[in-house]
């Protein structure tokens, strides 16, 4: 009889959890996050109307709010999974949506000045909304997962299990806005043979983002791994130095640091893996059988 007394007293709590609603919210993190997601809208009518660089540059501001939203949230004491549930979609629409959808637009402005009969006109065509489909696709796949995965605990958040979906935006927008700033006033100068190579191979890169941000390849946090805490004196020299290089040519060096970071981890992947190979093949000896005429292992 108590069994049974026990069972209804559970299923009543039960649907007390159900029936409660969300009375309290951090205002100021949930403010910072939603600003992140009005960015990322606001980059996708900026690339409709093909102010290209703008919503570059909306796309960075929404990663700026990403950074703060967290930071905010954990220095009043008020994480929750409202925050990082508005976290992730705010992140779908800036991350996600905005860099696949201005990528799209870039890409079939310059296909728009073409010749009908351009030898891989069509292939590209089709390509490009394969590209943006894929990319997006993992993003919210990344998003879930780290949702599922994530743990409140600072001290776990020195990597990344996959590309960061910023990272990928940022390599995205960096690579726009170079194109935009810098390639195209310089068409017919030192830049000129860049103009569509780089536009061209935007779809792909996309598409091994897409590929990057559901892998298992580790990805460091840089803010936790080389600013977080106490360091040598000389992180504090290349810091600034960094900081000079990227006032000096922003859009180049934005460029050439968000490529190195998504292109980083896995070239080191490929080359530990390569070692491990060697080094499995070196233990045999050249030259001797790896078994014995009977079949068993030397």
């Amino acid at each position: 009889m108590s069994r049974h007394k026990d069972g209804r007293a559970r299923a009543r709590f039960l649907r007390r959890v159900r029936r409660q609603r969300l009375k309290y919210v951090a205002m100021l993190p949930a403010l910072v996050t939603i600003l992140n997601g009005v960015c990322g809208f606001g980059s996708l009518l900026l690339a409709s109307k093909g102010h290209f660089a703008g919503a570059g540059y909306l796309i960075f501001m929404a990663m700026i709010a990403d950074m703060l939203d967290g930071r905010l949230a954990r220095m009043s004491h008020s994480t929750s999974s409202f925050g990082g549930q508005l976290d992730s979609l705010c992140d779908v629409v800036s991350f996600g949506a905005a860099p696949a959808f201005l990528m799209v637009q870039i890409v079939e402005f310059k296909l728009s000045l073409q010749l009908a009969d351009t030898p891989g006109l069509h292939f590209m065509q089709r390509f490009i909304w394969l590209a943006a489909a894929v990319y997006l696709s993992c993003a919210i796949i990344r998003l879930a997962r780290f949702n599922v995965e994530n743990e409140e605990d600072e001290t776990a958040h020195m990597s990344f299990v996959g590309l960061p979906t910023p990272a990928a935006a940022g390599t995205v927008v960096s690579l726009v806005i170079f194109h935009q700033e810098i390639v195209l006033p310089a068409v017919g100068g030192v830049y000129g043979a860049l103009d569509h190579s780089l536009v061209y191979s935007l779809p792909f890169a996309v598409f091994g983002m897409g590929i990057l941000m559901v892998s298992r390849i580790r990805y460091p946090h840089i803010l936790n791994v080389y600013l977080k805490g106490k360091k040598p004196f000389d992180h504090l020299i290349r810091a600034i130095l960094f900081l000079g290089v990227i006032v000096w040519n922003r859009q180049a060096a934005l460029a050439v640091i968000f490529c190195l970071f998504t292109s980083g981890s896995p070239v080191k992947w490929v080359y530990l893996r390569a070692l491990r190979k060697t080094g499995a093949v070196a233990v045999s000896s050249p030259g001797q059988p790896d078994s014995q005429p009977d079949g068993r292992p030397c």
